[in-house]
């Protein structure tokens, strides 16, 4: 499948209407039934732009107000509402209507798009300040010998992942790169529960005799 066209972040910024208004105003332009949603989701499916473009035009308003009411940021809004839609081009083929509502759909993922950039930006604070919390305490900065530390074990951690297949990586650094629980886990990577515990488990595994491998030869 082409990569996803890139609709107009701009556009986002109509959101400043209630969310009643834009759930419900306008119905003249809003497609009319469930079928309708469901027969644009298989034309993007097959690699329709035109069918992206409508159901982006119908929905990145309501997204996007989902996505600014969570992270509390217009601009993280906007790249997380492109997010949001570019996932929707490349899993269109992975919808299945027994499973809920296009819109239920969209939304869906939309909420747990957001819900990650929140705890990524929490982290990331987090850690500013215990690293800023440990220079004050040391009172010269950080000692030379930890950094150089901290960057090894980095290094090796990088290297050893390499021994992972991409399934094995892929279920891994979402579960804790994430800090996501299994089930988050199989329902991002739209897997079945056992199969991410499964995968999680054999790089673990692997990740260990890896790591006490270079370990030694240090």
């Amino acid at each position: 499948m082409t990569s996803a066209p890139r609709p107009d972040a701009a556009q986002s910024e109509q959101s400043a209407r209630t969310l009643g208004d834009l759930l419900y105003g306008d119905t003249r332009k809003t497609l009319g039934s469930e079928k309708d949603w469901v027969a644009l989701v298989q034309r993007i499916a097959s690699g329709d732009q035109v069918a992206f473009h409508a159901l982006y035009a119908q929905t990145h308003r309501i997204v996007f107000t989902l996505i600014v009411r969570i992270v509390n940021n217009r601009e993280t809004a906007e790249e997380v509402t492109l997010d949001v839609f570019h996932d929707v081009w490349r899993r269109a083929a992975t919808y299945d209507a027994a499973g809920g509502s296009v819109v239920g759909w969209i939304m869906n993922q939309a909420r747990s798009r957001a819900i990650d950039r929140l705890r990524f930006e929490q982290r990331k604070k987090r850690v500013s300040t215990e690293a800023n919390n440990g220079a004050l305490v040391s009172g010269t900065g950080s000692d030379p010998c930890e950094a150089f530390d901290v960057r090894e074990q980095g290094r090796l951690l990088r290297e050893a992942l390499t021994v992972l297949n991409p399934h094995e990586r892929q279920a891994i650094e979402t579960a804790f790169f994430s800090e996501l629980t299994y089930h988050e886990v199989a329902q991002r990577l739209n897997e079945p529960l056992g199969t991410v515990k499964t995968r999680v488990r054999s790089g673990l595994g692997k990740l260990r005799e890896a790591l006490a491998g270079k370990l030694k030869a240090v």
